[in-house]
């Protein structure tokens, strides 16, 4: 706990009051903390602020690292070159590799069996990357918020809330345990546009029914933006322009927060890291925890299906070696197209292992975040970032990229690790990935796919416990089943067996 003291106090310094400017000498030094690092521009304005003005600046400035900032912006500006073979790509060995779609029913259970033993010990934790906001949705809400249209009129926080509470009611079943014996607590990273609307979302709908002392609300830090030569960027004349750090922005925010003395207070083991806007995710799914630990793993990864050549996405696999992420822009074309030739996998792509951001992390690897925090890589985004003019003093909205923003992937940890401690399980598009990105009308990944994906499992679980499903069109033949009934299709025999459904139909639990 001392590491993470002293990260903490490392990260953000002493703060000021913010009621009242500083003292000249609280501000001196200050001054000659930006000047030393080149930064000093920051304070262009300082005279023409009023006292309520500088003492937010002064507060803004002081949670900034300057020579970190400089640090950051050098390394992710001129990257070290890398020795041969340091980026050769290969798929991960078969050794740490799994599928459920391949698997058979005996393995697929003994993972479950597994996994639901230790949430039954209440040794797993879940933990959400729900810093994105709605925007691109067309909605000022955090994206957790929406709703997709589904008949229930749920959103994706309740949708997941639900399954954590499902998940816990399969657990004490399973372990011989009363309802309310097994906990998941539930850590729910935001931004800092997101976090109030958050919290509040979250109290006015009681928490979905979970308890509010195991739904812990944390922020993921920020980083200054920077101009292209990598000078500190005023938005306006009182405030430095920021962005949040990516979603590799999690482990830092452990630290910084109470999350990882939390777990460990806790006495969790084992951690399912997903983000917000898959409507699909299997939260704190039993398999996954059961599959990680049996292949030891220190962090373990789902993947889905590449569907073709061309698919945009990131691919799991050895980069020089190391267990890492290929982007989609990265890889020769060449790979993309090459095909297993023998076995049982002849004619799948060789490179197919699709990132879907969901992760599994034992206890022992995030207990060291304070002695690799520091190292994990930065990446440049380079934006449109409105700022002031330091000669003027009028703000301008530029018309194309100006500057840059940093930011740190998740997955970027996975190289940390040795092989021996890694693995990736295959799951399933259709029962467990549907992105939702894009504002309805686009036909790909926005609410009407994800209502469609719903609504599709559902049918086909309500199928296979005997039900008749009607509709007059295909899209109109869904079932929405809740998380409450159902966790991944069990259990639904009591309420379909035997009866016709006229869809579109919801299914919910008598509470």
């Amino acid at each position: 706990m001392d590491a993470i003291k002293s990260v903490v106090e490392k990260v953000v310094p002493g703060l000021v009051d913010t009621a009242s400017p500083p003292s000249g000498a609280q501000v001196a030094d200050l001054r000659a903390k930006y000047d030393a690092a080149g930064q000093s521009q920051v304070f262009t304005f300082w005279d023409s602020l009023s006292d309520s003005e500088k003492a937010a600046l002064y507060t803004q400035l002081s949670d900034i690292d300057p020579e970190r900032v400089n640090r950051i912006a050098t390394e992710t500006l001129n990257p070290a070159l890398t020795a041969e073979g340091d980026d050769k790509v290969e798929p991960l060995p078969a050794a740490q590799t799994a599928s459920t779609i391949d698997a058979s029913e005996s393995q697929l259970q003994a993972w479950r069996t597994k996994g639901l033993e230790l949430i039954g010990e209440s040794k797993v934790a879940v933990l959400l990357m729900a810093g994105g906001q709605g925007t691109r949705l067309g909605s000022s809400d955090p994206k957790g918020c929406f709703d997709i249209g589904l008949p229930s009129h749920k959103s994706l926080f309740q949708l997941q809330a639900e399954r954590i509470r499902r998940v816990e009611v399969l657990a004490a079943k399973h372990a011989g345990k009363a309802a309310g014996e097994v906990v998941v607590p539930w850590y729910v990273m935001t931004s800092g546009p997101t976090r109030g609307p958050t919290e509040a979302f979250f109290q006015k709908n009681n928490y979905f029914g979970l308890k509010k002392e195991n739904v812990i609300v944390f922020e993921q830090g920020v980083l200054p933006c920077l101009t292209n030569d990598a000078k500190i960027i005023l938005e306006s004349k009182g405030k430095v322009a920021v962005a949040p750090d990516g979603n590799g922005g999690l482990y830092r925010g452990m630290i910084t927060s109470p999350v990882l003395s939390d777990l460990e207070k806790r006495g969790i083991e084992h951690v399912h890291a997903y983000c917000v806007d898959n409507c699909l995710v299997r939260v704190a799914d039993p398999t996954f925890i059961g599959f990680s630990v049996a292949k030891n793993a220190d962090i373990a990864t789902k993947v889905v299906r590449k569907r073709a050549p061309e698919e945009p996405v990131g691919l799991i696999v050895l980069k020089g070696g190391k267990p890492g992420v290929v982007e989609y822009s990265e890889i020769d074309e060449a790979l993309t197209k090459q095909v297993e030739e023998m076995g049982e996998e002849k004619g799948l792509l060789r490179y197919r292992a699709a990132n879907i951001v969901n992760h599994y992390y034992h206890i022992r690897f995030l207990s060291k975040i304070p002695v690799w925090c520091d190292n994990l890589p930065h990446h440049i985004a380079r934006k449109k970032i409105p700022y002031v003019d330091l000669e003027s003093g009028e703000t301008v909205k530029p018309s194309k990229p100006n500057g840059i923003k940093l930011e740190q992937f998740v997955f970027d940890v996975f190289p940390f690790i040795s092989l021996d401690n890694f693995a990736c399980l295959e799951v399933k598009r259709e029962d467990e990935f549907s992105p939702l990105k894009n504002a309805r009308g686009a036909g790909e990944d926005d609410p009407d796919t994800s209502k469609k994906d719903i609504m599709a499992q559902g049918r086909k679980w309500v199928e296979a416990a005997g039900g008749v499903v009607e509709g007059e069109s295909e899209e109109e033949s869904g079932v929405e089943v809740s998380p409450l009934v159902s966790y991944d299709g069990e259990g639904l025999e009591g309420y379909v067996k035997g009866k016709t459904l006229r869809a579109p139909v919801k299914i919910e639990a008598d509470e």
